[in-house]
């Protein structure tokens, strides 16, 4: 696998443009005339990409308060059986999982099943065995997980030990590799990415729930936002419309062996932090509720509001760049306009995901690729740099 934890990128792929309204298929939109640019860019450069024979997938979605306004795919779900990549092609989305485990958190603690500031070994003592913890710290806490500021490691020694096993099994695997993570930090006293910490806040929900992780995902997020394409195993209905993941070495050449494994073999401890299968149609649900226009049984538009706005940590030491389930992109950086995208990114053997809007424009980008390459990156570069957003 190349580099899969840390890659976020993605490609482009021949299809037919088709337009979505959130709630299902609509008859074809007008695109409105100020998102006419960025699209243009965007097709340019997702059809230059896929002028190659060999192009692995692309599907793009543009996303408003509406819903899913326009999307298009280039190349191929499937290289070797000319499988064109398509608006109901399922693609893995790795860690932008996470925001759906960040989500559960915030539901939680709107129902008053758990505080951010729990320590973590009230529901899930077996945090305990992670050895290393300063005595005379402070126990982790829920929230500190889920800002990436516990300071454990980003994942556990001999990895690879624990990223296979099935779904069903994932918390037991997660347990024995929680022995082998350590921390690299004081918690709270540094941000620092870790997948295994997205893990153990999965585990501590659950059981702060009284119901298994996927279980409670599926009922009170995915079904409630209309995700009904989306799941954390490459069940049949998921396995129909797959695209064939594609790792990248770097001569470009391709080769479907680890993510054709991982379908069946499963992620071992990976599920809270990465496990997610899903469509453009199903992020394009979860970028609108993002920009507060979707359910409120799923979280108040106050709360989710809340929540984006306490992206910096009170300790400006940190240095963090998100905030509970968020990353925050400024492209312009601390010396011009700063203009902030919300969402995340995921890589993961054989596909690359970016989810990310704007929130004074309300508008988003969804990018799906069945590669593990850097065509992803160049897309939503396009997208953050465009000129509607200056």
């Amino acid at each position: 696998m190349i580099k899969a934890n840390k890659l976020i990128r993605a490609g482009f792929i021949k299809s037919a443009a088709i337009f979505l309204l959130l709630a299902g298929r609509a008859p074809a939109q007008t695109l409105p005339a100020n998102l006419q640019p960025v699209v243009q860019e965007l097709d340019k450069t997702a059809t230059e990409y896929a002028k190659s024979p060999n192009a692995a997938g692309v599907t793009l979605g543009i996303v408003t308060r509406d819903g899913l306004v326009w999307t298009k795919s280039y190349g191929y779900a499937d290289i070797e059986k000319k499988a064109p990549a398509t608006a109901d092609s399922v693609y893995r989305i790795g860690s932008i999982t996470k925001q759906f485990t960040a989500l559960m958190l915030l539901q939680l603690v709107h129902t008053g099943k758990v505080h951010l500031t729990d320590p973590v070994e009230k529901y899930f003592p077996e945090i305990n065995l992670v050895p290393g913890r300063d005595p005379a710290s402070p126990p982790i806490t829920l929230g500190q997980l889920a800002t990436h500021t516990a300071g454990l490691d980003r994942e556990p020694g001999d990895m690879e030990t624990y990223t296979a096993g099935p779904v069903s099994d994932w918390e037991k695997t997660l347990i024995a590799a929680l022995p082998h993570t350590k921390y690299i930090a004081t918690p709270g006293t540094k941000w620092s990415y870790s997948n295994i910490g997205f893990a153990i806040l999965g585990a501590a929900l659950g059981r702060a729930a009284h119901q298994p992780y996927t279980a409670y995902v599926r009922q009170h997020i995915l079904t409630p936002l209309g995700m009904t394409h989306s799941d954390f195993e490459a069940a049949p209905a998921i396995r129909k419309a797959l695209a064939t993941g594609y790792d990248s070495d770097e001569k470009g050449n391709l080769d479907g062996t680890l993510p054709a494994k991982e379908h069946n073999t499963g992620r071992g401890y990976k599920v809270p932090n990465g496990a997610l299968y899903s469509t453009v149609g199903d992020l394009a649900r979860f970028e609108r509720f993002e920009m507060l226009n979707g359910p409120e049984t799923v979280l108040t538009r106050k709360e989710l509001e809340e929540n984006f706005k306490n992206s910096v940590p009170s300790n400006p030491a940190l240095h963090a760049d998100g905030g509970i389930g968020f990353l925050l992109m400024r492209p312009n950086g601390a010396a011009g306009p700063v203009t902030t995208f919300i969402g995340h990114n995921g890589g993961v053997a054989g596909y690359v995901a970016s989810a990310f809007f704007e929130p004074r424009a309300n508008v988003g980008l969804v990018v799906l690729h069945n590669a593990l390459d850097f065509q992803a990156q160049k897309l939503l570069n396009v997208f953050v740099h465009s000129a509607m957003f200056k």
